[in-house]
């Protein structure tokens, strides 16, 4: 229940603070004294944008709050979302001169969409604007579903759509990306042979261009090596031969001066060094000979990696294997993302299966209600001086899955004997619709576990006896639940638990609007103002008595 409401620097309103109570709270004022400025602000409550127009004095932040009896069943919702339960719960908005918004929930920060869902739990307005409502299938299912109590199904029905919608998404990506990879695929696989073929994990390119280096010039090399034996080991001029000769000689001048013994020692560990020389190139040089058959291998695995240097854009071999392994790994995340595909395709399966039975048991549910749904708005219907009304609910299946199950919905109505039922948003007339809306929120009103009930100007387009009926309608209803009105027609007023009046004032030069409660003769005066217009006449007034009692 909303039990007060605070709102300060918004619009027209500079400050104002009301209490309301149980039972039917009934909103009178003049036309453009302010009261669609409070609906406006209490809109702020429920998580709307705020509009920085909204500021009154662009120096200061707008506050709007709104204290509520918060019923027990919503206390998982507080701890769901870290919130302090507390029966008595403050919501507050606050838009900052900067034009930031921010939304509390008993002093604790919270985001609007946990306002929008926590509100949508308190309170619900209907505005005379928003009557067409009625015409749209979404707002059709949701008073069927509502008499049918669908509502724990179609959460869970919602929850498994979209479930699906992100599956189809997901699983239409995945087949993209495997249609995109297919178009390559027989280029890069044909690309990965190539280089497996090559054996990149044993190739050193450095190694191989030595090898074929050495097998393309075997000859000159043989020939210098030769060279180079025959002046070392050449008789009487030798070079081995004179070298060992000076050796012998330098070991004489160091037994005779030991300041040559250095010399000496270096010049034998060099002797050592160039006889290992000597050996290791002999070695080579026998080991040297012409191989057509490896020289024609290395000029081909050398050719061949030159052109995959040129076709990858690369210089080394390392590089070759990291494209190698890039291809490998594409070709196996491509039967990866086939695998991933099959299984997507098995949970949008189970998950089809799945909507199909909740669809099946949300249908049946609908199918029993719509009947009680039709007597029960008929019914109150002829109260409201509609008394030929007729209404059907036509539930037809669909080919595929919408947000409420897998079938459509058409409310039919026709206001008078003898005529065809039509689709009600082109049978009904101006005169009827806010009857008919009246009669749809009771009903709903009855099937939901709402505290709070705002209608704004529902009654508009009747008097007389009808608008006496649709007192007496509201009055019903509030006996469950709060319910706050806002009325031009002294037959609703009457029956209010509680009477307020939005009034505006020329305050320092400036207009404000603020809203007041009435007391018994405030009330009285009111109701007659509105039967006789801004003089209140005796008459009136004894009307306004009657309308009272």
């Amino acid at each position: 229940m909303l039990n007060r409401i605070f709102i300060q620097n918004f619009a027209l309103i500079d400050s104002l603070d009301i209490s309301l109570d149980k039972g039917l709270q009934v909103i009178t004022g003049e036309t453009g004294a302010g009261k669609s400025i409070i609906l406006g602000a209490l809109r702020l409550i429920l998580g709307e944008r705020a509009d920085l127009k909204a500021i009154a004095d662009a120096g200061k932040k707008s506050v709007v709050e709104a204290e509520f009896t918060v019923p027990q069943q919503l206390q998982g919702f507080f701890e769901e979302h870290d919130l302090d339960f507390e029966t008595p719960t403050i919501i507050r908005r606050e838009i900052l001169p900067a034009g930031k918004s921010r939304a509390f929930v008993n002093d604790v920060p919270v985001t609007l969409e946990v306002l929008k869902n926590l509100s949508a739990n308190l309170v619900d307005i209907h505005s005379q604007f928003e009557t067409s409502n009625l015409f749209s299938e979404d707002y059709q299912f949701k008073i069927i579903d509502g008499l049918s109590k669908n509502k724990t199904l179609i959460a869970g029905y919602q929850s498994e759509f979209y479930k699906v919608k992100s599956i189809e998404k997901n699983l239409q990506s995945l087949k993209n990306q495997l249609a995109e990879g297919n178009k390559e695929a027989d280029y890069k696989n044909f690309l990965l042979s190539e280089l497996q073929e090559i054996n990149l994990d044993e190739t050193d390119f450095e190694d191989l261009q030595t090898k074929l280096s050495t097998q393309e010039n075997a000859g000159i090399i043989s020939e210098n090596l030769a060279s180079i034996f025959a002046r070392f080991d050449a008789e009487e001029i030798g070079v081995l031969d004179a070298v060992l000769d000076s050796k012998s000689k330098l070991s004489r001048v160091a037994d005779l001066s030991h300041e040559f013994s250095e010399l000496k020692q270096r010049f034998e560990e060099n002797f050592v060094e160039l006889k290992d020389i000597l050996f290791e190139l002999q070695n080579k040089a026998e080991q040297i000979e012409m191989n057509p058959e490896l020289l024609e291998v290395l000029n081909s695995k050398i050719n061949k990696l030159n052109a995959l240097f040129l076709k990858h854009n690369v210089t080394t071999v390392p590089e070759l294997i990291e494209i190698r392994e890039k291809f490998s790994g594409e070709q196996r995340g491509f039967a990866e993302l086939e695998n991933y595909i099959t299984e997507s395709e098995k949970e949008l399966a189970a998950t089809y299966k799945n909507l199909e039975n909740i669809a099946a048991k949300l249908s049946e549910n609908r199918k029993k209600s719509a009947p009680v749904f039709t007597k029960k708005i008929e019914e109150l219907l002829k109260q409201l001086g509609l008394e030929k009304a007729k209404f059907e609910v036509q539930l037809d299946e669909s080919k595929d899955f919408n947000l409420f199950g897998k079938e459509n919905i058409s409310i039919l109505f026709q206001a008078n004997s003898g005529f065809p039922l039509k689709p009600i948003q082109t049978a009904i007339s101006g005169g009827e619709r806010s009857r008919v809306m009246l009669a749809v929120k009771k009903i709903m009103a009855e099937n939901a576990e709402l505290p709070t009930l705002i209608l704004d100007e529902i009654d508009t387009g009747v008097s007389g006896k009808v608008a006496d009926e649709m007192g007496k309608v509201m009055q019903e209803m509030s006996r469950d639940m709060q319910l706050i009105v806002i009325t031009h027609l002294a037959q609703v007023a009457a029956k209010g638990n509680n009477n307020y009046k939005v009034v505006k004032k020329e305050i320092s030069g400036r207009t404000q609007s603020t809203i007041i409660s009435l007391n018994a003769e405030e009330k009285l005066q009111e109701i007659a103002q509105l039967l006789s217009g801004s003089k209140i006449t005796d008459a009136a007034l004894k009307q306004a008595e009657e309308l009272m009692k």
